[in-house]
């Protein structure tokens, strides 16, 4: 299952560590791509992740982050 979040509050590189590793954080990820200039990651799972946790873990790292489309 692949999703986009839309993530608002990174400005730099440490932000993309930090966005990196919050996601990893959450059971169920294959692979993330965040992407600054894009303010966005693109994010992999097994299926039957529930993409509502990786947006949770998003925002408990500072960000705001929300679902894409």
């Amino acid at each position: 299952m692949q999703f986009t979040l839309k993530i608002e509050g990174m400005t730099c590189g440490g932000c993309v560590r930090s966005v990196e590793k919050a996601l990893g954080s959450v059971g169920g990820l294959t692979a993330a791509k965040v992407d600054l200039a894009k303010g966005e990651a693109v994010v992999e799972t097994e299926n039957g992740a529930d993409p509502a946790r990786f947006v949770a873990a998003v925002e408990d790292a500072g960000y705001d982050a929300r679902l894409a489309g």
